[in-house]
C-alpha cells in the first residue's frame, strides 16, 4: 500500500482553491460600506453645488477626494472579494475587476449615447415625429453639407500632407543639428496650446484693418512693410483662405509628427546606415532608399492619426471664421444646427455621418499598430 505524503506547499494551494465564507462576507461587507460612502458623498456634492452652501474651493477639493479615494477603495475590495472566491472563480473575475469599470464608463458614456443619437437621427427637429431617412437625405444634398465635405477634403488631404511631410524633415534635420533639443523643443511647443488658443493667436497674425486704419496683424503688417496691399486672409475667395486655416494645424501637429518620427529614425540601426555611406549612398539616397522603408509602418499609423484629427476638426475654424466664408466643416456644421438651430435630428445625423467617416480610418490604424505588436 502505497501512502501519499501531504506537504504544506499542496495544503496551502488546496486551502487557496476552497471558499472562504468569513473573509468573503467581511469582504462584501466592506464594500457594501464603500458603496454607501459613495452614494452618500454624490448626494452631499450635489446638493451642495446646487444650493451654494460649500464654498467654490473646499467643494473641488472635496470632490477630488471623493473620487480619488472612492476610486481606489472600490478597486481595493472588489479585489478583495474575488481574492476570497474559489481559484476558477477568482481567476475567471479578477481580470474584470480592474477592466470591468472602464468598460462600463465606456458603455455609459461613449456606447449608450452613440445609440441614442442615431435613434434621434430618424426624427424630426424636436424628436417627436419620424421622418425616416431625411436628415440622412438632407446630410448629403445641401449646399452647406457639400460645402463642409469639401473643406473636411481639402483638412484631410493637405493638412494631414503638411504635419506628416514638415514632422519628417524637422526629424530629420534635428537628428543631425547640435541644438537638436532645443530645436525639437521650440517645434513641439505649440502641441501645448489649446486649439482654441491657437485660433486666438492666428486670428490676431491674419488680423486685416479697414483701409486707412492701422495694421496690428501681423502678416499684414509684414506685407505693408513691404509695399504690398493688406488681405483679408480668412475671407479670401475659396478655397484659398480654407488653407490659411490648415496652416494652422500644421503648425499644431508637426511637433507631435516630429517626435514620433524622431523616435523611429533613432531606432535605426547605425551600422546600416554607416554601410550605406561607405558604399557611396548620398544623404537623400539614404533618406529615401532606408529610412522611410524602415519606418513606414511610423508613418502610416502618424498619418491616420492626424487624419481622423483633421476629420473631426472644430475648434479652430469656430473660432477663427465661425464657419462662414465657406470654410464650414462637418463639425461646425453639426454644432451650428444642433446648438444654434436647435435641431435635433439634423444634428444628430450629422454626427452620425461624421462617426461613421471617423470609423474606417481608426480601425485601418489600429490593425497597423497591432501589426506593431503595440496592442
Amino acid at each position: 500500500m502505497q501512502s501519499t505524503e501531504v506537504t504544506p506547499r499542496r495544503m496551502a494551494a488546496s486551502s487557496s482553491e476552497t471558499l472562504n465564507p468569513g473573509r468573503l462576507v467581511v469582504a462584501l461587507l466592506l464594500f457594501a460600506v464603500l458603496m454607501a460612502f459613495l452614494w452618500g458623498g454624490f448626494v452631499f456634492l450635489r446638493d451642495a453645488q446646487r444650493n451654494d452652501s460649500v464654498p467654490k474651493l473646499l467643494l473641488a477639493v472635496l470632490a477630488i477626494v471623493w473620487g480619488v479615494a472612492g476610486a481606489g477603495g472600490f478597486f481595493y475590495t472588489m479585489n478583495m472579494v474575488v481574492e476570497q472566491l474559489p481559484g476558477n472563480a477568482r481567476r475567471l473575475l479578477t481580470p474584470f475587476v480592474f477592466v470591468g469599470p472602464a468598460v462600463l464608463i465606456l458603455l455609459w458614456f461613449l456606447a449608450l449615447p452613440t445609440l441614442r443619437t442615431l435613434y434621434l437621427s430618424f426624427f424630426d427637429a424636436n424628436s417627436i415625429e419620424f421622418v425616416g431617412l431625411n436628415n440622412y437625405v438632407a446630410v448629403f444634398t445641401e449646399r452647406t453639407m457639400l460645402t463642409a465635405f469639401r473643406n473636411n477634403l481639402l483638412w484631410m488631404i493637405f493638412g494631414t500632407a503638411g504635419c506628416v511631410v514638415a514632422g519628417l524633415i524637422v526629424a530629420v534635420l534635428a537628428d543631425r543639428s547640435n541644438f537638436e533639443s532645443l530645436a525639437k523643443a521650440l517645434v513641439f511647443l505649440p502641441m501645448a496650446i489649446s486649439l482654441v488658443g491657437a485660433g486666438v493667436i492666428w486670428k490676431f497674425i491674419y488680423y486685416y484693418a479697414a483701409p486707412g486704419q492701422t495694421q496690428i496683424g501681423l502678416l499684414n503688417a509684414v506685407v505693408t512693410g513691404f509695399g504690398g496691399q493688406p488681405q483679408a486672409w480668412t475671407t479670401l475667395v475659396q478655397p484659398w483662405n480654407n488653407f490659411f486655416l490648415i496652416l494652422i494645424l500644421v503648425w499644431l501637429q508637426t511637433g507631435f509628427a516630429m517626435v514620433i518620427f524622431s523616435a523611429a529614425i533613432k531606432s535605426i540601426s547605425e551600422d546600416m546606415l554607416e554601410a550605406a555611406r561607405v558604399d557611396g549612398a548620398s544623404e537623400v539616397g539614404i533618406f529615401f532608399k532606408i529610412m522611410i522603408p524602415t519606418i513606414q509602418g511610423t508613418i502610416l499609423t502618424t498619418t491616420t492619426t492626424i487624419l481622423i484629427f483633421a476629420l473631426k476638426i472644430f475648434d479652430v475654424v469656430l473660432v477663427m471664421t465661425g464657419g462662414q466664408y465657406g470654410t464650414n466643416v462637418i463639425a461646425v456644421e453639426f454644432y451650428r444646427q444642433l446648438f444654434t438651430a436647435g435641431d435635433n435630428g439634423r444634428g444628430s445625423a450629422i454626427a452620425i455621418v461624421l462617426l461613421l467617416a471617423v470609423i474606417p480610418v481608426m480601425v485601418y490604424n489600429l490593425r497597423q499598430l497591432n501589426r506593431q505588436e503595440v496592442f
